[in-house]
């Protein structure tokens, strides 16, 4: 049996003309800590490596050929990534003052538990949920 440790990290693609912005969305926005950045001249793109509370979390890559997912939000592959968070309420209010495109908070029907779902610069949906 294949014996997997842990996740590694997740790759998300941005444009190129987003990639600053992307960036300053996932550092300054999400808190995630720059662990490296690289531009690859051959690809012209970008490979920023973050990570989040000292663990290599997420690869954005920016590329010049970006094409728009299929359909929204449920496109064939990577439906949303989910982040955990103490307080989806504060956090609800921390986006907002962000400028964050976010939903609203909603109830978990099995768990009692408080989710929203928001945005990224490239709109990529994302997940708070509660611990």
């Amino acid at each position: 049996m294949l014996k997997l440790e842990s996740i590694h990290h997740i790759a998300i693609l941005t444009s190129t003309e987003l990639y600053e912005e992307s960036k300053r969305f996932y550092t300054e926005v999400l808190g995630f800590t720059i662990e490296a950045e690289i531009f690859r001249k051959e690809r012209n793109s970008y490979k920023l490596d973050l990570a989040l509370n000292g663990l290599y979390q997420i690869e954005l890559f920016s590329f010049p050929d970006y094409r728009e997912r299929s359909s929204f939000p449920e496109a064939k592959g990577l439906r949303h990534l989910a982040f955990a968070v103490k307080d989806v309420a504060t956090a609800y209010e921390w986006l907002l003052s962000k400028s964050v495109k976010t939903e609203e908070i909603r109830i978990d029907e099995h768990t009692g538990k408080p989710f929203l779902f928001f945005y990224d610069s490239n709109g990529q949906p994302l997940e708070l949920y509660q611990i």
